[in-house]
């Protein structure tokens, strides 16, 4: 690898990777290319939005205000939902929070000795501990509802793997904050181009820097095992950073990036979805969704989760329904099976013999006809179990004439245009006018001198 050229361009060489000030205006094109990239994302994307931020930190805003912005544009905010229960409420004397970094990365941390509980709201910024050095974000839960989250997740309250939170941030830790947030772009795209000149099989999909910008992480998505102990080296070099990789799914990646849906919605692992469990084909068949690999494949390339939303009921559902492999035996030949809906209870036959024929029965009366048939007697033809089972069709509505009101039906049958054959006259067609029918000729009657009509 050319070392030259990772010099040339280097991460500390470029001033406006810090701070997102615009380059002096020289006669170098990559300086200009640079502040035109540079120009762009800072006027078109939010880079605080990843710590669920609608601007830039500010310590004059209110916590509530910075709670009001996780829950309207951030990814995976949390709702405390357990506020309308005063029991559960988040104004609770429960010592332990969940802090928010970036994206996805959430942990617990327990609050300081010395203060209480009720000091810390959420939206509040806060100081934590981790291995090495402190590291800053948002508190996104409190109250009660941490402690489900902790029982839901297996975890003692007075677990040594809860880390503490060292104070409230000030100034100074929002401005590094800040710094830290503005890098990472510009980091992202240097940590590509070094993973892309070393020939590696991997994607950098995101870069979380620490808040007192001494460690890295560097989240990619590989197919196959990549060796990367090369490139954690110039990662040192380049950025002089502790490196941290970490590997994630295809699933994590969506959370991450995320998108819209099929369904027109925000991705449920971009929302909500924290645990991301094994969909199966087998949930697709039960619910009789066509396997389509294009309709059933989400933006991650792997089948939708929102399969197992409904998978149980269907489930529940076809137990109590007959098998759909079973042939019925009938006077009129054989009927086979070819549409089935569990919720409505019913299945749809047709015949071996005559298959453009539809049937549609219920689920007793398709078990009562396998029942006769398992002692040998020969049902009739189903149309005949489908006559009281048949819903009377329901009248057209009738529209009246009312007062001052056209007919609804006026543009139905459309008027014929009587100036159109002497248009015709005048252009000099060919065709014949329309013939008349002649009139008739009265004879005249005569009268005599004595008034005598002959």
């Amino acid at each position: 690898m050319d070392q030259d050229i990772l010099r040339k361009t280097s991460y500390h060489d470029q001033k406006e990777a810090r701070d997102f000030v615009p380059p002096v205006d020289n006669d170098n094109a990559d300086e200009e290319l640079h502040r035109e990239v540079f120009t762009r994302l800072t006027a078109d994307e939010n880079i605080y939005n990843s710590r669920g931020l609608s601007h830039a930190p500010k310590l004059e805003d209110t916590c509530r205000n910075r709670y009001l912005q996780m829950g309207c544009c951030a990814q995976m905010h949390s709702c405390q939902w357990t506020d309308a229960f005063p029991t559960l409420s988040a104004e609770s004397d429960f010592p332990i929070v969940q802090v928010r970094f970036k994206n996805t990365h959430k942990e617990f941390f327990r609050l300081p000795d010395k203060e209480e509980a009720k000091d810390f709201h959420t939206g509040d910024i806060v100081v934590v501990e981790t291995t090495n050095g402190h590291d800053t974000g948002v508190i996104c839960l409190q109250g009660e509802l941490v402690r489900l989250q902790l029982k839901k997740r297996n975890l003692s309250p007075d677990s040594p793997d809860i880390r503490k939170i060292y104070r409230k941030a000030r100034q100074t830790d929002v401005d590094k904050w800040t710094e830290t947030i503005q890098a990472e772009k510009e980091m992202q795209r240097r940590a590509r181009v070094i993973a892309a000149q070393l020939g590696l099989s991997m994607k950098i999909n995101n870069v979380e820097i620490q808040g007192d910008f001494t460690k890295a992480i560097f989240y990619y998505t590989a197919d196959d095992r990549v060796d990367f102990r090369q490139l954690i080296k110039l990662y040192a070099e380049e950025f002089r950073l502790r490196i941290e990789m970490r590997q994630i799914g295809a699933r994590q990646e969506s959370g991450i990036l995320g998108g819209i849906g099929a369904c027109g919605r925000e991705l449920c692992c971009v929302t909500f979805l924290h645990n991301f469990s094994s969909v199966a084909t087998h949930a697709a068949r039960v619910q009789q969704v066509s396997l389509n690999p294009q309709k059933l494949a989400g933006q991650c390339s792997k089948l939708k989760c929102c399969l197992n939303y409904e998978y149980e009921v269907y489930a529940d559902a076809m137990k109590s329904m007959p098998d759909p492999k079973a042939i019925l035996k009938t006077e009129k030949g054989e009927a086979r099976c070819i549409k089935l809906d569990p919720l409505r209870q019913k299945l749809t036959y047709t015949y071996a013999e005559t298959p453009g024929s539809y049937i549609e029965l219920t689920a007793e009366q398709v078990f009562d006809i396998l029942e006769r048939n398992s002692k040998g007697i020969t049902v009739g033809e189903l149309e005949e179990l489908t006559k009281d089972t048949q819903k009377p069709e329901n009248p057209a509505p009738e529209f009246r004439q009312v007062v001052g009101q056209d007919d609804l039906t006026r543009f139905d049958n459309p008027k014929e245009n009587k100036n159109r054959n002497r248009g015709e006259r005048r252009k000099g067609n060919n065709r014949p006018a329309k013939s008349r029918p002649a009139p008739i000729l009265q004879k005249p009657v005569l009268k005599n001198n004595n008034g005598s009509q002959e």
